[in-house]
């Protein structure tokens, strides 16, 4: 019989709820997941999923829930601001834990976690679900086979045109673009660019469309020697857009969004042989030649377009960590990698901080 996950989730709002309980009552997990328990200070907000399995448990303060012992997982789904404080308590309470992104706001807390998942060796991982999406897999599936040539550069852009006025648009609820969005297409820049730090990070950060304090547009571009440089958008003012992917190769070129992708590409065997000419050349022309150019197309299919796909992909990969010992998808490491990105962005960009919290309890009750 398969081993079953009891899971509790602190949070039912749109993460909690929305994501991480919806898919775990997905037919495809929930005979690998049991969720036993939710909390949430706002009790109609576990209506639902309290509906949805019978025998969980409510609690109304996260902290009675660290004392369930028959939980086996816990999943933050809390506020940003206290992914990690929360997460460390998780962990010293004794359970294994699944945080919601941002794992956090600056380095020095990414450090207290750390320290906290080695001191307690308790099992740790990010939900950073946007590592599973096929439409980034088959881009790297692309790059990595070489008929692009040596990439030079990849333009991604998570854009739309929004306004918005809910907590994710104040500072000090560690939010805003970068920390919202942003971890999603961070991580898989990262990823493409080869999982190194970069040597160089140029962000500018603007507040257009927002009614709070923190950005909603982010324009990043990072270096790395011998890596293609990463330009990335993250922003609420285009109304327009027609890429979500550019990569630019030696050889060919990609361009795609989440449901399709088409590159072009020529092989360098078949390109007649050049020679550079330090003279003028005959007939005062531009230089020319006959490529022959290739292109294929790649299609998402329905199910990996579905939006609970990726987290279904992180949950089942999160299973066999747990009960086979397989190495995480996404690594601890690699996420640091993405905060340092992340507060180095801000360090460049400080924005006036307009709003404060109306009482100093800035804790989940």
């Amino acid at each position: 019989m398969e081993k079953i996950i009891r899971v509790g989730i602190i949070g039912q709002g749109r993460s909690g709820r929305n994501i991480h309980a919806f898919a775990l009552e997905l037919p495809r997990l929930n005979t690998k997941y049991k969720i036993v328990a939710v909390s949430d200070r706002i009790p109609e907000r576990m209506k639902e999923t309290l509906e949805n399995n019978p025998g969980c448990k409510a609690y109304e303060n996260y902290k009675d829930m660290l004392k369930d012992p028959e939980i086996d997982l816990i999943v933050n789904a809390t506020q940003s601001k206290d992914h990690v404080d929360v997460s460390i308590e998780a962990l010293e309470a004794g359970y294994a834990v699944l945080c919601e992104k941002p794992m956090a706001a600056h380095l020095a807390d990414v450090d207290r976690l750390e320290a906290a998942v080695k001191r307690t060796g308790k099992f740790f991982a990010m939900f950073q679900q946007s590592r599973f999406a096929p439409t980034f897999r088959k881009i790297r599936e692309v790059m990595d086979s070489g008929v692009l040539g040596r990439i030079v550069m990849v333009k991604m852009a998570f854009n739309c045109f929004a306004r918005r006025w809910d907590w994710q648009t104040l500072q000090y609820m560690d939010a805003g673009s970068l920390l919202n969005t942003g971890p999603h297409p961070l991580d898989q820049a990262l990823q493409l660019m080869g999982n190194v730090d970069p040597d160089q990070i140029l962000c500018v950060m603007d507040r257009a469309n927002t009614f709070g304090d923190a950005e909603d547009h982010v324009k990043l571009i990072m270096t790395a020697k011998d890596r293609p440089t990463i330009d990335l958008e993250v922003s609420s003012c285009c109304m327009y857009s027609p890429y979500v992917y550019s990569v630019y190769g030696t050889q060919g070129c990609l361009l795609g969004d989440h449901k399709k992708l088409d590159w072009k590409f020529y092989r360098p065997v078949e390109a007649p042989a050049q020679k550079l000419i330090r003279t003028p050349l005959e007939g005062r022309v531009y230089c020319s030649e006959n490529l022959s150019f290739y292109e294929e197309h790649w299609e998402s299919s329905d199910e990996g377009m579905k939006f609970e796909f990726r987290t279904e992909m992180l949950y089942l990969d999160l299973y066999e960590a747990l009960v086979n010992g397989k190495e995480l998808e996404v690594q601890f490491d690699e996420v640091r990698r993405q905060i340092m990105v992340i507060e180095e962005c801000h360090r460049q960009n400080p924005l006036s901080r307009d709003f404060e919290p109306e009482n100093a309890e800035r804790r989940p009750r």
